[in-house]
């Protein structure tokens, strides 16, 4: 068995990491790194694959190319519906004779990108519901499942490939949530089932390796919201809260409380557009008819116009949480759209700053416009979606798996899980392997 680290082993995002077994190659996801695309789309809209590989937002899987593997490559797995995960598909799916699967949500979000970016897509999507199995047909033929965990988005999953050597267990990205407000719980059933099969591999999410803690229930983020919503003074307020985009379930409760506070729901902006709408797509919205989901320029301006003579009839849910030039939030704050904010107004950021130098300067910028309005800023009524060290720990505990490879961070992130699976056993270099971009190792 031979493990190709393609993307994310240098940062975070860009995941890509291929397994050769004899003549056959699997793909784990395929997605891009975020940052320099921000900067691209502040000058223009279109991408295509040699723009997006000139600025590094594409995995270098150019790497498959040189070592004669592109043409065995017999399926492309996505976990979940994140662009670092999945955003690259459109542009280097069609490089390989493979067809492409995930869950039903993923799947669709990956369908609306191909639409959005005018893509000729010539891959078979393959829908695959979460905690089910399915064959990979090449030289021989291997098992796959996708086993149901909790993240920041739905229908997320860890991915086992079943060889004769034993597991591949591909685990970007997770938390245990007992309590998830939308969806199932982890199938801890099936880890366990995997685990005493005998995982050859684990290559694991590393991004908060180094924070001691164990990363707390969605339901603690729907506690901080209702908190912020009913327990501060925002009676003749306007109210703006932003989220990520792909948080279904934080959505949810969003819709919920501002139905409890007799205010109409706003969704506004692209991105909320493409993945509530493949939530709905897919039968996964149960607040679709609870609220208005308003996506072009013209109409988003009628609709601010509207608001802003009454905003306290009203809660706006848009993108903007990282300060992204020309999202709705963004534009607010620079005065150009008909909604004035002032020292009443309420602005909840449910979310973390993703941190980037260029996420960290924007949500800068859009902080210092929204104070000199005057308006409340509420920051981080969020909790992660990443599993902390804890939580990492008691999953490498349950799995007991051969070898662990860190992934999906730079290297003091890899390293710090390694120095967890060192506590644990595991010795650097023979069972646990710090691995970066453009390597492989043979186990």
């Amino acid at each position: 068995m031979k493990i190709f680290t393609i993307g994310g082993y240098n940062e975070v995002g860009k995941n890509m990491t291929a397994v050769k077994i004899n003549d056959d190659v699997v793909i784990f996801d395929c997605g891009l790194h975020l940052p320099p695309i921000v900067e691209l789309e502040e000058q223009e809209r279109t991408m295509n694959e040699k723009r997006l590989r000139s600025i590094g937002a594409l995995p270098e899987d150019t790497i498959l190319d040189s070592l004669d593997l592109r043409r065995k490559v017999r399926a492309i797995l996505i976990g979940h519906a994140h662009l670092d995960h999945v955003g690259a598909v459109p542009y280097i799916a069609q490089r390989y004779n493979a067809d492409v699967y995930g869950t039903p949500f993923t799947m669709q979000v990956l369908k609306t990108l191909i639409k959005d970016e005018e893509v000729n897509f010539k891959n078979k999507i393959r829908e695959v519901l979460p905690n089910s199995s399915f064959t990979i047909k090449g030289k021989k033929n291997y098992t796959a499942e996708l086993i149901n965990i909790t993240h920041s988005t739905i229908q997320s999953t860890m991915m086992a490939l079943h060889t004769p050597e034993g597991v591949v267990l591909y685990a970007n990205d997770f938390k245990f949530d007992n309590a998830p407000q939308l969806g199932k719980k982890p199938n801890y059933e099936a880890l366990k089932r995997i685990g005493k099969e005998g995982v050859k591999a684990l290559v694991v999410e590393s991004l908060y390796a180094s924070e001691e803690r164990k990363t707390p229930s969605e339901k603690i983020a729907r506690g901080l919201l209702e908190d912020v919503l009913f327990a501060t003074d925002n009676k003749n307020s306007g109210i703006i809260v932003t989220t990520f985009s792909s948080h279904i379930a934080r959505l949810k409760s969003i819709v919920e409380f501002g139905k409890k506070l007799n205010r109409n729901v706003i969704f506004l902006g692209r991105s909320l557009h493409k993945y509530v709408s493949a939530a709905m797509q897919v039968k996964l919205c149960p607040f679709q008819n609870d609220i208005l989901l308003v996506k072009y320029r013209k109409q988003v301006e009628a609709v601010l116009k509207k608001i802003n003579k009454n905003k306290d009839k009203y809660l706006i849910v848009c993108t903007g949480h990282q300060g992204e030039p020309g999202s709705i939030l963004d534009r607010i704050a620079k005065n150009e759209t008909a909604l004035d904010l002032s020292s009443r107004d309420q602005v909840i950021f449910s979310s973390k700053t993703i941190p980037s130098e260029i996420n960290i300067a924007n949500k800068g910028q859009l902080e210092k416009r929204l104070k000199k309005k005057g308006a409340r800023i509420f920051n981080e009524v969020h909790v992660s979606g990443h599993a902390g060290r804890e939580d990492l720990r008691d999953f490498i505990n349950m799995i007991q798996p051969e070898h662990i490879i860190p992934a999906h961070g730079d290297l003091p992130k890899l390293s710090a899980l390694a120095e967890l699976a060192g506590e644990m056993g595991y010795k650097l270099g023979k069972t646990s392997h710090i691995m970066q971009n453009g390597q492989n190792i043979e186990l």
